[in-house]
């Protein structure tokens, strides 16, 4: 069977952006069938997450690549093209290739891209269907627009880490780069739906996005809490402020996870543990009782929980439908049955590292007919520099000017 063509089939995207959150966008691009060209700084040895390690990927002589696991996990899909964007050359080159591209996504600083005639303004006065995101730390406006922004800014800025970690302990990030994914993730959206309104008006336009607006964005249910209320939201570790019991609970030979979300369900908790008292009590019947009383209940609760083992808990909990799961640890996540079924690892040829090939996170969309393929993996520094300057550049035949 021929393989389907992705969704994005025939979309050239022109990458301008390092480090995760616009290459998290631009990578879903590409994995949709997007032709993405990512232009890397010769001076500096291309984008910085190629020396964030460890670890990294081998040559086959054993030595680290340039291929460092950072970098592999947001640039699969792409060509890499060694431009220099400071000299005349490269502005011409990128120049030319932004009149070939449908989208543009950068992250500089506002305004950075303006002394090379490739900022927005300029681009989508030539090139009016062109669509293009520009993603920052603060945005391209307001007071704190030239601040720069890393992930972590962002977490703290944004009042996640103010409400994650132990109660008793300091502010907490995310363990990874939340800020920037779900910012990737909001600059995939923004650019889809502006793809939808150029194919129907023929114009293009401009995303100014930021991880600190979309790091505020994903406060979600407390965010709106406290917009709400007007009460700030405390840390409360693994316990969730609107369901109780909702938490990590300690048993004989660990912890499991209990996430009891109605009034039915902790009916069926109790009696699977035997706790008919505390299921008749009626501080304890509604969620909104057993919140105004989470302590006295996690007294009630926990002597019973840890006098069993985690799989005595997790068979009782799951035969009677109560939700409740394992806490894995990165290697028994990736390595689980579920993981292996829905494709959670996959493998990428690369002939030119230890053992040929390179494991990656896959893609969790699950298309019917426009698959996420896995054409081509992470690029070495520049690799593509002669392929795409040959076939799109300035000098080739038939392309724009």
């Amino acid at each position: 069977m021929a393989a389907s063509k992705g969704a994005l089939d025939g979309l050239f995207v022109l990458d301008l952006s390092r480090i995760l959150a616009g290459p998290t966008c631009t990578q879903m691009l590409g994995d949709l069938g997007a032709t993405v060209i990512k232009v890397e700084n010769p001076k500096t040895g291309g984008d910085d997450t190629r020396g964030w390690g460890p670890n990294y990927a081998c040559n086959t002589d054993g030595t680290p690549s340039d291929l460092s696991a950072y970098f592999m996990a947001a640039n699969r899909n792409k060509r890499s093209v060694a431009v220099d964007i400071a000299t005349s050359e490269g502005q011409r080159i990128l120049r030319h290739l932004a009149a070939r591209a449908d989208i543009v996504v950068e992250n500089f600083k506002p305004d950075g891209l303006k002394k090379y005639g490739l900022d927005h303004e300029t681009l989508l006065k030539a090139h009016p269907a062109l669509v293009y995101c520009s993603i920052s730390g603060y945005g391209q406006t307001g007071p704190n627009r030239s601040q720069p922004g890393y992930d972590l800014m962002a977490q703290g800025f944004g009042g996640i880490m103010s409400i994650t970690g132990d109660p008793e302990g300091p502010p907490m990030k995310v363990g990874v780069g939340i800020s920037d994914v779900m910012c990737g993730m909001y600059a995939t959206i923004g650019v889809l739906a502006a793809l939808r309104h150029r194919d129907q008006t023929g114009e293009g336009q401009h995303i100014d996005l930021s991880l600190v607006d979309s790091s505020m964005a994903w406060l979600i249910n407390e965010g709106t809490n406290f917009l709400t209320s007007g009460q700030l939201p405390e840390r409360r570790g693994n316990a969730h402020p609107n369901i109780v019991p909702y938490d990590a609970f300690e048993c004989s030979d660990g912890h499991i996870l209990l996430a009891v979300g109605n009034d039915a369900q902790f009916a069926r908790y109790c009696d699977a543990l035997g706790l008919a008292e505390t299921a008749a009590d009626p501080r304890f019947t509604t969620n909104l009782g057993r919140i105004e009383n989470r302590a006295a209940l996690m007294d009630a609760i926990r002597p019973a929980m840890q006098a069993l083992s985690k799989q005595d808990l997790l068979t009782r909990l799951r035969s009677v439908s109560v939700p409740c799961g394992p806490i894995n640890t990165i290697g028994e996540a990736l390595t689980s049955e579920q993981a292996q079924a829905r494709s959670a690892v996959v493998h990428l040829p690369r002939p030119d590292v230890d053992k040929g090939r390179l494991r990656l996170l896959g893609n969790p969309l699950k298309l019917s007919a426009t698959p996420v393929a896995y054409d081509r993996a992470p690029p070495r520094f520049g690799q593509d520099t002669a392929e795409v300057l040959e076939t799109w550049g300035p000098d080739s035949a038939g392309n724009c000017d």
